[in-house]
This record gives structure tokens, sequence and C-alpha cells, in this order.
């Protein structure tokens, strides 16, 4: 499954689970996750439900990660597909202290891309959480 050439430029790769690709937008006002199932399918729904369970279990294990590090006050979690049409997933920890708060985060402005050292540390910080969770990465 070859990535959408938005989401490759717009996005950072965090790893490779079992049943998606983790991105982090790069945009450091908000902790804002995508996840990318390994599939062709454009609509959540329609993927058989076994498949659809296993994604959810990565959703929630991205809430969990969100919440557990990032304390954000809601969770925003969609699949829009309207611009990417590539199945994915936003999961996106707000903030009442995010610039965007409390409209949705979409073609909003101003952004700041994450530095080289921030990336890599939400890659670390992932992939401990992960081990502890004792979760297996794809």
């Amino acid at each position: 499954m070859k990535l959408d050439e938005r989401l490759k430029a717009d996005c950072h790769v965090i790893c490779e689970l079992t049943e998606s690709t983790l991105l982090l937008l790069n945009n450091a006002l908000v902790d804002w996750f995508i996840l990318v199932p390994h599939c062709e399918e454009i609509e959540l729904t329609n993927l058989p439900f076994q498949q659809q369970t296993a994604i959810l279990n990565e959703v929630n294990l991205v809430a969990r990660f969100i919440q557990q590090t990032c304390a954000p006050d809601k969770l925003n979690i969609a699949t829009l597909g309207n611009v990417v049409s590539q199945l994915h997933i936003h999961v996106i920890g707000r903030k009442h202290s995010d610039p965007y708060w409390p409209a949705p985060v979409w073609g909003q402005s101003p952004s700041e891309p994450y530095t080289e050292e921030q990336v890599q540390q939400k890659k670390d910080q992932f992939t401990a959480f992960l081990n502890s969770t004792n979760h297996q990465a794809g």
C-alpha cells in the first residue's frame, strides 16, 4: 500500500503498527496523529468487521498514548477523506490552550513545524508507550 502524497508531504512517519501506519501531522501546535490502515478501501465501514475492530484497537491505543503523554482536554477522532481519499483516521489531542480551540483544526493557521528532535522525541515516547503496553509494532 502506497501512502498518499499529501499525507507523505504533511506528516512524519512514527511507526508501522500491525493494521496501520502511524503518522504525526507536522504541526507542533496540536497533538495530531493520523492512522493510515493497510488497505485499499476508502471507507472504514466497508471493511470486514474483524478488520474494523483491529483498526479501532489501534485508534484506542493512540488515544491512550495522547491522553497519557499530552494531557489533552478533549480527544477528536475523525475519518473525513474529503481531500485525501485514502482511508486515514485523525486522532487529535485538543487543549483549551491550543490556538484553534474550540474551532475544528482543519484549515487553520498558524502552524508550527516540528523540529527533527521533537519528531524523534515523539517516536521515542510512542515506542516506550508500546513497550509498556506490550503492544507490538508491525
